[in-house]
Protein backbone atom coordinates (compact mmCIF):
# COMPACT_ATOMS: atom_id res chain seq x y z
CA UNK A 1 0.00 0.00 0.00
CA UNK A 2 0.83 3.59 -0.87
CA UNK A 3 1.81 6.09 1.62
CA UNK A 4 -1.31 8.01 0.84
CA UNK A 5 -3.22 4.52 0.76
CA UNK A 6 -1.64 4.50 4.74
CA UNK A 7 -2.77 7.77 5.31
CA UNK A 8 -6.27 7.03 4.83
CA UNK A 9 -6.71 4.19 6.23
CA UNK A 10 -5.24 5.71 9.61
CA UNK A 11 -7.62 8.32 9.11
CA UNK A 12 -10.61 5.94 8.74
CA UNK A 13 -9.57 3.72 11.64
CA UNK A 14 -9.40 6.60 13.77
CA UNK A 15 -12.60 8.32 12.79
CA UNK A 16 -14.11 4.84 13.92
CA UNK A 17 -12.78 4.32 17.25
CA UNK A 18 -13.04 8.20 17.98
CA UNK A 19 -15.93 7.94 20.16
CA UNK A 20 -14.42 4.84 22.00
CA UNK A 21 -11.19 7.17 22.58
CA UNK A 22 -12.95 9.56 24.09
CA UNK A 23 -15.32 7.80 25.89
CA UNK A 24 -12.53 6.41 27.48
CA UNK A 25 -10.79 10.02 28.20
CA UNK A 26 -13.38 11.65 29.21
CA UNK A 27 -14.00 8.77 32.15
CA UNK A 28 -10.57 9.29 32.96
CA UNK A 29 -10.43 12.97 33.23
CA UNK A 30 -13.70 14.42 33.82
CA UNK A 31 -13.43 17.15 30.90
CA UNK A 32 -14.52 17.72 27.84
CA UNK A 33 -12.20 19.75 26.39
CA UNK A 34 -9.67 18.38 28.10
CA UNK A 35 -10.62 14.74 26.29
CA UNK A 36 -10.97 15.97 23.02
CA UNK A 37 -7.47 17.21 23.33
CA UNK A 38 -6.20 14.17 24.27
CA UNK A 39 -7.69 12.14 21.33
CA UNK A 40 -6.47 14.83 19.34
CA UNK A 41 -2.96 13.82 20.62
CA UNK A 42 -3.61 10.57 20.78
CA UNK A 43 -4.29 10.75 16.62
CA UNK A 44 -1.00 12.80 16.01
CA UNK A 45 0.97 10.04 17.89
CA UNK A 46 -0.86 7.50 15.89
CA UNK A 47 -0.03 9.49 12.61
CA UNK A 48 3.36 9.76 13.19
CA UNK A 49 4.15 6.30 13.88
CA UNK A 50 6.59 4.75 11.94
CA UNK A 51 5.50 1.44 12.23
CA UNK A 52 1.72 -0.19 11.40
CA UNK A 53 0.19 -1.41 15.33
CA UNK A 54 -1.62 -4.72 14.53
CA UNK A 55 -4.64 -3.33 16.34
CA UNK A 56 -5.25 0.37 15.73
CA UNK A 57 -8.07 -0.10 18.73
CA UNK A 58 -5.12 -1.47 21.06
CA UNK A 59 -2.74 1.08 20.21
CA UNK A 60 -5.00 4.05 20.35
CA UNK A 61 -6.58 3.24 23.65
CA UNK A 62 -3.53 2.85 25.19
CA UNK A 63 -2.37 6.10 24.06
CA UNK A 64 -5.14 8.14 24.67
CA UNK A 65 -5.35 6.67 28.30
CA UNK A 66 -1.57 7.03 28.78
CA UNK A 67 -2.06 10.92 27.57
CA UNK A 68 -4.83 11.27 30.02
CA UNK A 69 -3.30 9.82 33.03
CA UNK A 70 -0.90 12.11 32.22
CA UNK A 71 -3.03 15.11 32.37
CA UNK A 72 -5.03 13.66 35.11
CA UNK A 73 -1.79 13.94 37.31
CA UNK A 74 -1.26 17.89 36.45
CA UNK A 75 -5.20 18.44 37.07
CA UNK A 76 -4.84 17.28 40.24
CA UNK A 77 -3.11 19.53 41.56
CA UNK A 78 -4.96 22.21 40.17
CA UNK A 79 -8.39 20.78 41.45
CA UNK A 80 -6.72 20.96 45.35
CA UNK A 81 -6.48 24.65 44.51
CA UNK A 82 -9.75 24.93 42.92
CA UNK A 83 -12.16 27.43 44.67
CA UNK A 84 -15.37 25.88 45.71
CA UNK A 85 -16.97 22.54 44.94
CA UNK A 86 -15.12 21.03 41.82
CA UNK A 87 -17.50 19.08 39.50
CA UNK A 88 -16.94 17.49 35.55
CA UNK A 89 -17.88 19.19 32.58
CA UNK A 90 -21.20 18.55 31.42
CA UNK A 91 -21.36 16.15 28.82
CA UNK A 92 -24.67 16.00 26.56
CA UNK A 93 -24.20 12.73 24.72
CA UNK A 94 -21.90 9.89 24.84
CA UNK A 95 -20.64 9.01 21.30
CA UNK A 96 -19.42 5.85 22.54
CA UNK A 97 -23.01 3.61 21.83
CA UNK A 98 -22.55 -0.27 23.29
CA UNK A 99 -26.36 -1.21 23.43
CA UNK A 100 -25.20 -5.02 24.97
CA UNK A 101 -23.53 -2.84 28.20
CA UNK A 102 -25.80 0.53 28.24
CA UNK A 103 -26.52 0.69 31.64
CA UNK A 104 -23.01 0.16 32.80
CA UNK A 105 -21.82 2.62 30.01
CA UNK A 106 -24.68 5.23 31.78
CA UNK A 107 -23.83 4.74 35.09
CA UNK A 108 -20.63 5.49 34.97
CA UNK A 109 -21.19 8.60 32.68
CA UNK A 110 -23.28 9.86 35.81
CA UNK A 111 -21.96 13.12 38.06
CA UNK A 112 -22.28 11.36 40.88
CA UNK A 113 -19.80 7.89 39.61
CA UNK A 114 -17.08 10.44 37.94
CA UNK A 115 -17.07 12.31 41.32
CA UNK A 116 -16.32 8.94 43.27
CA UNK A 117 -13.75 8.14 40.75
CA UNK A 118 -12.23 11.32 41.76
CA UNK A 119 -11.39 9.28 45.12
CA UNK A 120 -8.85 6.88 42.70
CA UNK A 121 -5.27 7.14 42.16
CA UNK A 122 -5.14 7.87 37.98
CA UNK A 123 -3.99 4.61 37.71
CA UNK A 124 -6.89 2.74 39.83
CA UNK A 125 -8.83 4.88 37.57
CA UNK A 126 -7.46 3.98 34.41
CA UNK A 127 -7.68 0.93 35.24
CA UNK A 128 -11.00 0.57 36.75
CA UNK A 129 -12.62 2.69 33.22
CA UNK A 130 -10.90 0.14 30.58
CA UNK A 131 -11.45 -2.81 32.52
CA UNK A 132 -14.87 -2.43 34.52
CA UNK A 133 -16.20 -0.38 32.33
CA UNK A 134 -15.68 -0.44 28.76
CA UNK A 135 -14.37 -4.55 29.21
CA UNK A 136 -10.96 -4.56 27.83
CA UNK A 137 -8.73 -7.63 28.97
CA UNK A 138 -5.91 -7.52 31.35
CA UNK A 139 -3.21 -7.56 28.68
CA UNK A 140 -5.19 -4.81 26.78
CA UNK A 141 -4.67 -2.98 30.44
CA UNK A 142 -1.58 -4.01 31.58
CA UNK A 143 -0.03 -2.40 28.17
CA UNK A 144 -2.11 0.76 27.78
CA UNK A 145 -1.22 1.57 31.92
CA UNK A 146 2.66 0.19 31.84
CA UNK A 147 1.97 -2.16 34.46
CA UNK A 148 2.00 -6.14 34.98
CA UNK A 149 -1.09 -7.80 34.62
CA UNK A 150 -0.39 -8.99 38.31
CA UNK A 151 -0.23 -5.26 39.28
CA UNK A 152 -3.27 -4.38 36.90
CA UNK A 153 -5.38 -6.58 39.01
CA UNK A 154 -4.06 -5.24 42.54
CA UNK A 155 -4.88 -1.80 41.04
CA UNK A 156 -8.37 -3.15 39.79
CA UNK A 157 -9.13 -4.59 43.54
CA UNK A 158 -8.49 -0.98 45.15
CA UNK A 159 -10.62 0.56 42.46
CA UNK A 160 -13.43 -1.58 43.37
CA UNK A 161 -13.42 -1.51 46.82
CA UNK A 162 -13.50 2.32 46.85
CA UNK A 163 -16.14 2.22 44.20
CA UNK A 164 -17.86 0.31 46.27
CA UNK A 165 -17.44 2.06 49.23
CA UNK A 166 -19.74 4.89 47.64
CA UNK A 167 -21.17 3.46 44.58
CA UNK A 168 -24.23 5.37 43.57
CA UNK A 169 -27.24 4.22 43.07
CA UNK A 170 -29.97 5.71 40.50
CA UNK A 171 -33.48 5.20 39.74
CA UNK A 172 -33.95 1.88 37.54
CA UNK A 173 -37.36 2.65 36.06
CA UNK A 174 -36.80 5.47 33.37
CA UNK A 175 -39.77 6.76 32.93
CA UNK A 176 -40.17 7.50 36.64
CA UNK A 177 -37.12 9.22 36.96
CA UNK A 178 -37.95 11.51 33.88
CA UNK A 179 -41.59 12.33 35.06
CA UNK A 180 -39.97 13.42 38.63
CA UNK A 181 -37.89 15.57 36.83
CA UNK A 182 -40.70 16.68 34.91
CA UNK A 183 -42.74 17.52 37.89
CA UNK A 184 -39.30 19.07 39.17
CA UNK A 185 -38.79 21.41 36.46
CA UNK A 186 -42.29 22.78 36.56
CA UNK A 187 -42.31 23.25 40.24
CA UNK A 188 -39.12 25.32 39.93
CA UNK A 189 -40.58 27.50 37.40
CA UNK A 190 -43.81 28.71 39.75
CA UNK A 191 -41.21 28.47 42.90
CA UNK A 192 -43.54 26.21 44.46
CA UNK A 193 -41.83 25.33 47.65
CA UNK A 194 -44.11 22.90 48.84
CA UNK A 195 -44.11 20.82 45.83
CA UNK A 196 -39.88 21.19 45.34
CA UNK A 197 -39.99 19.65 49.34
CA UNK A 198 -42.01 17.41 48.49
CA UNK A 199 -39.94 16.09 45.86
CA UNK A 200 -36.20 16.05 47.86
CA UNK A 201 -34.97 13.28 49.76
CA UNK A 202 -34.89 14.66 53.33
CA UNK A 203 -30.69 15.12 52.87
CA UNK A 204 -30.86 16.37 49.55
CA UNK A 205 -27.86 18.74 48.76
CA UNK A 206 -27.76 21.61 46.12
CA UNK A 207 -23.86 22.35 44.83
CA UNK A 208 -22.59 24.74 42.96
CA UNK A 209 -19.52 24.59 40.87
CA UNK A 210 -18.30 28.34 40.07
CA UNK A 211 -14.94 28.28 40.52
CA UNK A 212 -14.15 31.84 41.59
CA UNK A 213 -15.00 32.67 37.74
CA UNK A 214 -18.89 33.45 38.20
CA UNK A 215 -21.27 33.52 40.58
CA UNK A 216 -21.58 30.59 43.22
CA UNK A 217 -23.59 29.30 47.07
CA UNK A 218 -21.19 29.77 49.54
CA UNK A 219 -21.22 26.73 50.61
CA UNK A 220 -22.74 22.92 49.74
CA UNK A 221 -27.03 23.39 51.08
CA UNK A 222 -28.29 20.40 52.80
CA UNK A 223 -32.04 19.34 53.34
CA UNK A 224 -34.91 19.33 52.29
CA UNK A 225 -36.39 22.32 53.26
CA UNK A 226 -33.62 24.50 52.48
CA UNK A 227 -32.55 23.40 48.77
CA UNK A 228 -36.67 23.96 48.63
CA UNK A 229 -36.58 26.97 49.52
CA UNK A 230 -33.49 28.68 47.86
CA UNK A 231 -34.74 26.94 44.43
CA UNK A 232 -38.12 28.79 44.85
CA UNK A 233 -36.84 31.74 45.56
CA UNK A 234 -34.23 31.97 43.18
CA UNK A 235 -35.82 30.60 39.76
CA UNK A 236 -38.81 32.20 39.52
CA UNK A 237 -36.62 35.65 39.81
CA UNK A 238 -34.53 34.43 36.81
CA UNK A 239 -37.54 33.60 34.74
CA UNK A 240 -38.31 37.87 35.11
CA UNK A 241 -34.45 38.36 33.80
CA UNK A 242 -35.50 35.82 30.46
CA UNK A 243 -33.47 33.29 31.32
CA UNK A 244 -34.90 29.87 29.60
CA UNK A 245 -34.68 26.50 31.13
CA UNK A 246 -33.85 23.97 28.23
CA UNK A 247 -34.57 20.23 29.93
CA UNK A 248 -32.23 17.66 28.44
CA UNK A 249 -30.15 14.99 29.53
CA UNK A 250 -27.03 15.57 30.93
CA UNK A 251 -24.18 12.89 31.95
CA UNK A 252 -26.92 10.53 30.93
CA UNK A 253 -29.50 11.78 34.10
CA UNK A 254 -32.33 14.20 32.99
CA UNK A 255 -31.10 17.75 34.11
CA UNK A 256 -31.74 21.38 32.09
CA UNK A 257 -29.09 23.68 30.24
CA UNK A 258 -30.55 27.54 31.63
CA UNK A 259 -29.71 30.52 29.08
CA UNK A 260 -29.84 34.01 29.27
CA UNK A 261 -32.25 36.34 26.64
CA UNK A 262 -29.61 36.48 24.23
CA UNK A 263 -29.69 32.07 24.07
CA UNK A 264 -26.26 32.38 25.68
CA UNK A 265 -25.07 29.19 27.82
CA UNK A 266 -25.75 30.45 31.81
CA UNK A 267 -25.39 27.19 33.66
CA UNK A 268 -26.13 23.50 33.39
CA UNK A 269 -28.23 21.59 36.24
CA UNK A 270 -28.36 17.83 37.22
CA UNK A 271 -30.92 15.68 38.65
CA UNK A 272 -29.85 12.35 40.98
CA UNK A 273 -32.71 10.81 41.32
CA UNK A 274 -33.31 7.46 43.76
CA UNK A 275 -36.11 5.54 45.00
CA UNK A 276 -38.45 8.13 43.77
CA UNK A 277 -36.63 10.81 45.36
CA UNK A 278 -34.24 13.72 43.96
CA UNK A 279 -31.50 13.30 46.51
CA UNK A 280 -28.37 16.50 44.73
CA UNK A 281 -28.85 19.03 42.65
CA UNK A 282 -25.72 19.80 41.09
CA UNK A 283 -25.15 23.50 38.80
CA UNK A 284 -22.06 23.94 37.07
CA UNK A 285 -21.76 28.22 36.15
CA UNK A 286 -18.04 27.92 35.76
CA UNK A 287 -17.76 29.20 32.46
CA UNK A 288 -14.47 27.40 31.59
CA UNK A 289 -16.72 24.71 31.73
CA UNK A 290 -19.99 25.58 29.50
CA UNK A 291 -17.96 26.91 26.36
CA UNK A 292 -18.12 23.17 24.46
CA UNK A 293 -21.48 23.50 24.65
CA UNK A 294 -22.14 27.19 22.85
CA UNK A 295 -21.61 31.32 23.56
CA UNK A 296 -21.50 31.82 27.26
CA UNK A 297 -23.33 34.29 29.10
CA UNK A 298 -22.16 36.96 31.74
CA UNK A 299 -23.15 35.24 34.82
CA UNK A 300 -22.58 38.39 37.00
CA UNK A 301 -24.63 40.57 34.66
CA UNK A 302 -27.29 37.51 35.03
CA UNK A 303 -26.81 37.73 38.74
CA UNK A 304 -27.31 41.61 39.00
CA UNK A 305 -30.56 42.13 36.96
CA UNK A 306 -31.94 38.71 38.81
CA UNK A 307 -31.12 39.98 42.73
CA UNK A 308 -32.99 43.47 41.44
CA UNK A 309 -36.46 41.72 40.77
CA UNK A 310 -38.78 41.14 43.50
CA UNK A 311 -38.30 37.89 45.70
CA UNK A 312 -41.56 35.74 45.28
CA UNK A 313 -43.57 34.89 48.52
CA UNK A 314 -42.87 31.58 49.74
Amino acid sequence: MSDKGVGVARIEEFQELRPLLFSISYRILGSVTEAEDAVQEAWLRYEASATTPDSPKAFLSATVTRISIDVLRSARVRREEYVGPWLPEPLLTDPYQDPERSMELADSLSVAALLLLERLSPLERAVFVLRDVFDFGFREVADAVGRSEAACRQLLVRARRHMDEGRPRFEADRKTRDELASRFFDALREGDVSSLRNMLADEASLVGDGGGKAPQLARVLVGAESVARLLASAFPRMARADVACEPREINGQPGAIFRDRGGRVLHTLVLDVLDGRIRAVRVVINPDKLAHLGEVADAHAVDREVRRAPRPAL
